[in-house]
């Protein structure tokens, strides 16, 4: 297939597990265009929906971009990155999500804080979720408003604010009330750190990392 600069095709493993309430028990996301994406409902064969398209009974493509496809199960919406699976049946009912490394051995997900799409690298080296204060703005976090501390990078002294995050989710796992700090610079990315990754069981099988809530 030819692809054009403005469409870019992926084709994942990831599978997205819906509430029993919806009529499709079991989405798979196969293909990403531009504002498309390749899914198959059910196991049947692959069809394309262009973001906005009812896809089951209760089940909706809100949007779609490089980093995957947002879906809304009975008006929730949630965010799948790209070879992440969710599974709702995890041993003791409780939620989970499995994570696929990049080629550099990275975890990124696409989730959300405060309701707001946020796209996170799993970092059990930080101590507290890190947000970039681009970030935090964009995310409409009042963070000048925390607690003001200086944080020793690499690069030298860096002026951050300590903040409470109202919430934080990761494909079906939600925690509320969640410690992070927001940096002035030298922060490329929102880190996950341990302030949420504590709250979980992280388990390695190969390449994935699996994430249990634990309480």
């Amino acid at each position: 297939m030819s692809l054009s600069v403005h469409v870019r095709v992926v084709w994942l493993a990831g599978s997205i597990a819906l509430g029993a309430a919806a009529h499709a028990a079991d989405i798979t996301v196969v293909g990403l265009f531009q504002n498309k994406a390749v899914l198959v409902v059910d196991g049947a064969p692959p069809k394309t929906y262009a973001a906005g398209s009812t896809v089951a009974p209760g089940v909706r493509l809100i949007a779609v971009n490089e980093a995957g496809a947002i879906i809304e199960s009975n008006g929730r919406h949630e965010a799948f990155s790209l070879g992440e699976h969710v599974n709702r049946n995890a041993p003791s009912g409780r939620a989970s999500v499995t994570l696929s490394a990049d080629p550099q051995g990275h975890y990124f997900v696409q989730g959300q804080i405060n309701g707001g799409s946020a796209r996170m690298l799993l970092d059990t080296g930080a101590t507290l979720i890190a947000l970039p204060a681009s970030e935090a703005e964009r995310l409409g976090i009042n963070y000048r408003s925390g607690r003001l501390l200086y944080l020793n990078t690499a690069n030298g002294q860096v002026q951050a604010y300590r903040v409470m995050l109202n919430s934080v989710r990761v494909g079906d796992l939600e925690l509320n009330q969640v410690e992070a700090v927001v940096q002035d610079s030298g922060l490329p990315v929102i880190l996950l750190g341990n302030s949420f990754l504590n709250r979980t069981e992280m388990r390695r099988e190969g390449v994935q990392m699996v994430l249990s809530k634990r309480f």
